[in-house]
């Protein structure tokens, strides 16, 4: 593992030369984001068409725009992080923590903006596109999203090299090997709970993915097309991802499964579900000055609701590794 990280020279098709080269992807498409993002927090108005909700409140523009600078370059920090030597030095928790999130943030976009495009290319983008259009100009989505694919791809390929050497032994076998004796009453009240919670989101993702508008801001309603019913989809797979994955964790079903299946499941879905919901309830919090594009109240519940579930399945996932490590430890020792 030290040696595929070190700087020296090595084979083109060495493990240290495709670190290297995943690094790169990583860093060099965090740079169209990145411009588009301190052009707008220095005032400029490249890629927003006049009229724009954007150009509405610029200061709450200039703090969505300074956030999202910041986590942006933390893909570039994480990058370095799973490619030096250094870096297996790094706590675990501080490591898995930010990647956590950027899994949960980029995973929907990965999935969302291709499925997007097919929709669109069948003639099935409605309203959605045409309010889109005057919210950023085309161009701008293409750019940034193609970006955060390239994102997600670099720095999961990065961190499954990573975590393979390091944390192996955590999804080694199959769930039938994992001790039964290690899952107490809170593990499985945690995974109930997350279930519990999920199901009001889970209800009105499903509903809205089905044309429903109620729930729905007149601005949200009136824009609805067949890239609002793809990204409302997509909630509802990640969300049945966490709770599926945190069920199988509590309760050891699916025995014959890899262990990779559930804390896959658990890792993407919770990272999805609580990430966007944390950043939705975020966004809704300042409000656009229109009222009919402000989050109703429905709107904030299914936000806030997938965010907990999600928190609440992400601590299934925390307990499973840390039990397993912590008995891989007891065993060495």
């Amino acid at each position: 593992m030290t040696q595929s990280l070190a700087p020296a020279a090595c084979p083109t098709a060495g493990p240290g030369c495709a670190r290297r080269i995943l690094r790169a992807v990583a860093v060099v498409s965090c740079a169209p984001y990145l411009a588009l993002k301190a052009a707008w927090a220095a005032g400029s108005h490249v890629g927003i068409p006049e009229g724009s909700s954007l150009l509405d409140d610029r200061l709450t523009m200039a703090v969505i725009n300074g956030l999202s600078i910041l986590l942006d370059s933390a893909v570039i920090v994480l990058a370095l992080v799973l490619t030096r030597p250094w870096g297996l030095r790094v706590p675990a928790w501080l490591l898995a923590f930010p990647v956590w999130v950027a899994t949960g943030l980029l995973a929907p976009v990965m999935a969302g903006f291709p499925a997007q495009l097919v929709v669109r290319a069948f003639g099935g983008g409605g309203a959605s596109s045409a309010g889109r259009e005057a919210f950023l100009d085309e161009w701008v989505f293409a750019v940034v999203y193609t970006g955060f694919i390239a994102q997600g791809l670099a720095l999961g390929g990065l961190f499954v090299l990573h975590a393979r050497g390091r944390w192996g032994h955590v999804w080694r076998g199959r769930v039938w090997d994992l001790p039964v004796g290690s899952v107490g009453p809170a593990h499985r009240a945690l995974a109930v709970a997350a279930t519990v919670l999920a199901l009001p989101p889970l209800a009105l993702h499903a509903l809205w993915a089905c044309g429903v508008s109620a729930g729905l801001s007149g601005g949200r309603a009136a824009d609805r097309g067949g890239e609002f019913y793809v990204l409302e989809a997509l909630y509802v797979v990640f969300l049945l991802a966490a709770v599926t994955g945190a069920v199988l964790l509590a309760f050891r079903r699916g025995r014959a499964l890899p262990v990779a299946v559930p804390l896959s499941l658990v890792w993407v879905g919770s990272g999805a579900v609580a990430c966007w919901g944390g950043w939705l309830s975020l966004a809704s919090l300042g409000g656009p000055a229109d009222l009919a594009d402000r989050a109703t109240p429905l709107m904030n519940l299914a936000y806030a609701g997938q965010m907990l579930a999600g928190l609440l399945v992400a601590a299934i996932g925390v307990y499973h590794v840390a039990e397993r490590s912590a008995r891989t430890a007891r065993r060495a020792a």
